[in-house]
């Protein structure tokens, strides 16, 4: 450090006599300081005249704690806030070396070493480069430190300069070690242990809380002397504290007298300094240093007006009751044998604390667990949960001394907390509003939280944010929150508000965790009540919906509506709809299954577009349900759909599965409040997935049985028709055999008639091999009613010689005006027929086979010997009817099913599944498709009638070839 030629930074001395007189001066005045404080101040004004150096800085050091005090120096604008700082050393801090090694230290330039972060601000405000940093110091102990600051680059000095420094510096550590062992004005005069020894004997000699209080005050501010001594007392409600006691004003307020407007100071203002109290912790603050890593120390210090406090909690059962704090005017370092008598002080006013108010404890626990048990109780009551909560909040709420009670329960479909109940004190409002989802980490703190969670100030919290603005527009300050199901995810919350900054006891906290829980049971206990209910409700309403989709009788719409109507029942909605539409069409017809509220209803001749409508749109293009706002539906929806604003709708397209294109859409509308339980909503989703497989299966059956019904019937058809082919082709044949060989012109003009007949036999069959291999072919053609009964007679005329039977018909030569004429009758084959004008038109061999079925049903039921008549007459302009009486007996059954023979489960009875019954369904079927009508019935003298209406031809038609053909063929 010695270079002649830098000493720039020394006055210019005067003569070296002069210098050493001055010296020894100074030191002279040094030995006779009797203060700390004065022997520092001694130093700094040497320095200060001795060397040029702007910035200058004088502190102790305490080895206990780590910690540098600044008792004061200089700076180039006379502020002193610097000089009283506080610095803690941390490894790595270049103020380390100097205290731990006890060696000197220069800086070039303070304002870029990275190592002096705390002198950042004074390096750059005053422009700080050169600085020299040394140890005070007693043989191997450091007692404080000496920085020097130039604002020029480089730290030397000259070796006469650094000569004079280091013997004042020495000199003040000699001083400095001497003035700790010999000064006491900073110690107790008694020891700790045994002035607190004395305090305890003052505080069990009195006789009630404030004179304790006052004993603790007094002790205390005698141990320590500061400039005043006070206990606050923690105002819960207000959440505030109030100054109970203190050395100058005794006894300021009483439990009973206090008021809100009592000296005091806020929870708020003591911030950081108030939690740590609340776990037990002792703290000190000043002006430079503070015990707690916060920034409230300043507001603080000012608000007490004080520069220095040390501050120890009371605490009974993990609730803080206040402190006892000690403050002082001056900066003061507490000593550790301070710190522990506070502690203790304070320690023994919550052992006397209590006894004051123990008696009112007893009975609030009495009270408490009375509540507890009236809450278990309502679980066995069969009364409803707004019942069993309504007392028992209202006591929470009392007990608590706070101004809402609020149940909130997860919606997982909306993603939101709904409040399920609530009871609130003095006319406040009730909450209309619900609760927005909570972050996950707000998630996991209910749901590992084993007792409430207590928010005293709610703008200042960071916890439950997505929460906050609402809850604050609401008038929430503070509040207590349970996890009614602890461990479990929050579903159930239990929330109590109040309007103003406050905390709560623990015996309060956990008497609202118990009730929490015992809340989560009844709720749980209802809610499983309810679920019963309901399966009980849907397992007998999908009986009910088994039953009407199995056993109804009714027509296909009829069977969705009554559907509907089970549907509906499950949500109990007051409207229920179904949009049904063809694969053909673009729109849908409404069906109304339930609308049972003015409110609600459609328009039923609306054409609603499955393209263009927001329902319809939705609904195909969602394979499940959804649940649309009224509001949200446009106004074309609103056309066909009237419903209340504040409502919702329930769709769902009716399909099998998602490669199907619906038919038929599901609309269910009710009241927004209405809560849809999930299980109800579930039940609601698989009985439309059911209807939509019901109609899948009709539709398949349908199909199934319309094939089957056109199979019989082609099968019929093609049997009769070979049969006719085979009788025709063996009556040919056995024309052909008996003509022989032609040997003449007119037995080879009968042999090629024959051929002839034989070629239209084949053309007769290729026509239906070809046109009709899987399904009828419908023809139309036109016979005379003459030549189709002639056909028709000739083709039983066995089977009436073998049952002796006699066949008439009647009415062919009667006109329209004459219908009444009494039948002309013929013996067994023979007919008594005059030139009839009828004839029919159509598929004419169709025709004849029925005609000819329905001719051997009748010889088949007559007696033998007995008599068949075929009545022929025109009804009107367009039809003519056909009746075939017999006397024969005929199965009422097999007529009952005849006739009720129009769904689809034609065959499936037992007199019509098999002939004579099948056959006769086959030809009312076949009559259905050609246009006309079969009939069977008994008539009051027993006689059986199969009544046949035909299509009447016109006139123009009469003498048709076909006619003639089918004639000629006949007598082949």
């Amino acid at each position: 450090m010695s270079n002649d030629n830098q000493n720039g930074q020394q006055k210019k001395p005067r003569a070296a006599e002069q210098q050493i007189l001055s010296l020894g001066q100074l030191l002279q005045n040094m030995r006779e300081d009797d203060s700390v404080d004065a022997l520092i101040k001694t130093t700094i004004a040497y320095l200060q005249e001795g060397f040029d150096y702007p910035f200058l800085w004088i502190a102790l050091y305490d080895e206990s704690n780590k910690t540098l005090y600044g008792k004061g120096g200089l700076t180039p604008d006379g502020e002193t806030s610097y000089l009283r700082r506080s610095i803690v050393i941390k490894p790595g801090n270049f103020l380390e070396r100097v205290v731990t090694q006890l060696c000197p230290l220069g800086i070039a330039n303070l304002r870029g070493e990275s190592r002096a972060s705390e002198w950042q601000e004074v390096a750059n405000r005053y422009n700080i480069q050169g600085t020299i940093l040394l140890p005070i110091r007693y043989k191997e102990n450091c007692l404080g430190l000496v920085l020097l600051g130039s604002q020029r680059w480089g730290y030397l000095l000259s070796g006469e300069a650094r000569a004079k420094l280091l013997i004042v510096i020495g000199e003040l550590g000699i001083l400095l070690y001497k003035n700790s062992h010999n000064n006491t004005h900073n110690k107790p005069e008694n020891p700790p242990t045994q002035a607190l020894l004395q305090l305890l004997e003052n505080v069990r000699s009195a006789n009630n809380l404030n004179k304790r209080l006052e004993a603790v005050v007094d002790a205390t501010h005698k141990f320590i002397s500061p400039s005043r001594t006070n206990i606050y007392w923690l105002e819960r409600e207000g959440n505030y504290f109030w100054c109970r006691m203190s050395n100058n004003l005794v006894n300021i307020s009483s439990v009973d007298s206090h008021k809100p407007g009592a000296i005091g100071i806020t929870v708020q203002e003591l911030s950081d300094v108030y939690y740590a109290l609340s776990v037990n912790q002792v703290v000190w603050i000043n002006e430079t240093a503070s015990s707690l890593k916060t920034n409230v120390k300043g507001k603080l210090l000012q608000r007490l007006g004080v520069k220095s406090i040390l501050a120890a909690p009371i605490i009974w059962q993990k609730d803080l009751l206040g402190f006892l704090s000690v403050e002082s005017h001056e900066l003061r370092n507490w000593l550790e044998e301070e710190k522990h008598f506070v502690q203790g002080a304070a320690g023994l006013v919550s052992l006397v604390a209590p006894s004051e108010i123990i008696e009112g404890t007893i009975r609030q626990i009495q009270q408490d667990t009375q509540l507890t048990n009236q809450v278990a109780q309502a679980i066995y009551k069969e009364q409803g949960l707004d019942s069993a909560l309504h007392i028992c909040a209202g006591r929470i709420l009392e007990r608590l001394t706070a101004t809402r009670f609020v149940l909130l329960q997860y919606n997982p479909t909306k993603n939101i907390y709904q409040v399920i109940f609530q009871s609130i004190r003095h006319h406040r409002r009730l909450w209309t509003f619900d609760l927005k989802e909570l972050t996950e980490i707000d998630i996991q703190l209910l749901q590992n939280a084993k007792q409430a969670l207590e928010i005293e100030n709610f703008e200042a919290d960071l916890r439950f944010l997505n929460w906050r603005r609402q809850l604050l527009d609401n008038g929430v300050r503070s509040l207590l929150i349970c996890n009614c199901a602890q461990g479990q995810t929050p579903e159930l919350l239990l929330l109590i508000t109040h309007e103003t900054n406050r905390s709560w006891k623990t015996l309060e906290k956990e008497l609202l965790w118990v009730f929490s829980q015992n809340i989560g049971v009844v709720v749980h206990h209802w809610r499983l009540r309810d679920n019963t209910k309901d399966q009980q409700k849907i397992s007998q309403g999908f009986k009910e919906y088994l039953n009407i989709l199995t056993h109804t009788q009714s027509s296909t719409n009829e069977t969705e509506l009554a559907a509907l109507k089970q549907i509906a029942s499950v949500l109990e909605v007051p409207l229920a709809i179904i949009l049904s539409s063809n694969p053909s069409q673009n729109w849908a017809k409404i069906l109304p299954g339930v609308i049972s509220n003015h409110q609600f209803g459609v328009v039923l001749d609306f054409h609603v577009s499955l393209e263009k409508d927001v329902i319809a749109e939705l609904a195909i293009a969602h394979n499940s349900y959804l649940i649309l706002k009224a509001e949200d539906l446009p106004a074309e929806t609103r056309q066909w759909l009237t419903i209340p604003n504040n409502s919702k709708v329930f769709v769902m397209a009716l399909r099998t599965s998602t490669e199907n294109q619906p038919t038929s859409i599901v609309v269910l509308a009710d009241y927004e409040e209405q809560n849809w339980r999930e299980i109800s909503i579930n039940a609601t989703v698989t009985l439309i997935h059911q209807l939509a497989w019901w109609q899948n299966q009709q539709q398949i059956i349908q199909n199934l049985e319309s094939h089957n019904e056109n199979l019989h019937k082609l099968n019929w058809y093609k049997h009769s028709r070979l049969e006719e082919i085979h009788r025709m082709s063996t009556l040919v044949l056995g024309q052909i055999r008996d003509l022989g060989i032609p040997a003449n012109e007119l037995t080879q003009m009968r042999y090629k008639l024959l051929l002839r007949q034989l070629d239209y036999i084949t053309s007769s069959m290729t026509s239906m091999i070809k046109q009709e291999q899987w399904d009828l072919h419908t023809s139309v053609e036109t016979m005379s009613i003459s030549s189709l009964l002639k056909r028709a007679v000739e083709r039983v005329d066995n089977l009436s010689k073998q049952q002796q039977l006699w066949i008439g018909i009647h009415g062919l030569g009667q006109s329209n005006d004459n219908r009444e004429l009494s039948p002309t009758s013929s013996l067994a084959g023979e007919q008594t027929m005059t030139g009839s004008t009828l004839a029919t038109t159509g598929d004419i061999v169709k025709i004849e086979l029925v005609l000819h079925e329905l001719l051997v049903a009748a010889c088949q039921r007559s007696p033998i010997g007995d008599r068949v008549d075929i009545w022929c007459r025109p009804l009107d302009e367009k039809s003519l009817e056909i009746s075939i009486t017999d006397n024969g007996s005929i199965e009422p059954q097999l007529l009952a099913e005849f006739n009720q023979a129009q769904f689809s489960n034609t065959f499936s009875t037992s007199h019509i599944s098999q002939p004579p019954g099948l056959h006769l369904v086959i030809c009312k079927k076949m009559m259905q498709q050609l246009g006309g009508e079969l009939q069977l019935y008994q008539l009051p003298d027993k006689r059986v009638v199969s009544r046949l209406l035909l299509p009447l031809a016109s006139q123009n038609h009469e003498g048709s070839t076909l006619g003639s053909t089918s004639s000629f063929l006949g007598n082949g």
